[in-house]
């Protein structure tokens, strides 16, 4: 059995994080590609056939993760251009649940948190952690990406609730998770909040961030926004995407957890 664990845990080494390490630039750059792909999906949407431009994203999107699982460690380039493509695609799922199907924003997001609490109970159930710094396996690399897809579509869907629904605005939607966004990393720094709970709060939280301000930025003025041109903030935030990951990419994440090894080894 020794040998056994000891090669398991050897082979587990041998595939390196495939995620960044959690630091400033990470949660910088993660905000950014929220508020590309919000704005980037309603440029796709008015510029080209929704018909041609959901379609289009899709294969992109598949093309993207394909390249993901098939890399044996973190490359900053292909994961990042999944985060975007996850962000453009959990827009575009989110707005043809709203304008497609007709369902409100507030079922629609009761909806996906209930599908992100079943992808975490079931992630857990089979892992025993939701650890970031413990993607080693393939089964944990395709729970970390659906509870990505997931959490980007809740977001999504959250933000248009409260700027649209509840009639708060996108700046002031913006401002509201900010302050959400604040409260698990204030919560793990001063009070002991779990460091996974932690992180899975704030990630969250990003994408209605993100979203709302671009949101703000490129809406038009009678809807309460700057009136910028949606492609000039796509570019723009992609400019400044491609920058970070090309100068603070980042390591891969450190502190790999063999949590589980040991029983399946057995």
């Amino acid at each position: 059995m020794n040998n056994s664990v000891s090669v398991t845990k050897n082979q587990a080494m041998q595939m390196l994080a495939k995620v960044p390490e959690i630091t400033f630039f990470f949660w910088i750059t993660k905000l950014l590609t929220t508020g590309m792909g919000e704005v980037a999906s309603d440029y796709l949407f008015e510029k080209l056939n929704p018909f041609i431009s959901a379609p289009l994203s899709l294969l992109i999107f598949i093309f993207a993760m394909v390249l993901q699982f098939k890399v044996r460690r973190y490359i900053p380039s292909v994961y990042w251009l999944v985060v975007i493509m996850v962000s453009i695609f959990g827009t575009m799922a989110a707005d043809v649940v709203r304008v497609g199907l007709g369902i409100p924003y507030i079922v629609s997001t009761i909806v996906f948190i209930v599908g992100l609490a079943a992808v975490l109970i079931t992630w857990y159930a089979k892992e025993k952690t939701l650890s970031v710094h413990s993607i080693f396996t393939r089964r944990r690399e395709i729970f970390y990406w659906l509870t990505v897809l997931v959490t980007f579509a809740l977001g999504t869907a959250a933000g248009d609730m409260t700027a649209s629904s509840m009639h708060l605005g996108y700046l002031t939607s913006g401002l509201l998770f900010t302050v959400l966004l604040v409260i698990p990393a204030l919560g793990y720094r001063f009070f002991g909040f779990n460091e996974i709970f932690a992180f899975w709060f704030a990630y969250i939280m990003t994408r209605p961030v993100g979203a709302s301000f671009s949101d703000w930025l490129a809406a038009a003025h009678i809807h309460g926004g700057l009136g910028i041109d949606k492609g000039l903030v796509s570019l723009v935030l992609l400019i400044f995407i491609i920058l970070l990951v090309a100068f603070r990419g980042g390591s891969p994440a450190k502190g790999v957890e063999f949590v589980g090894v040991e029983e399946r080894a057995s």
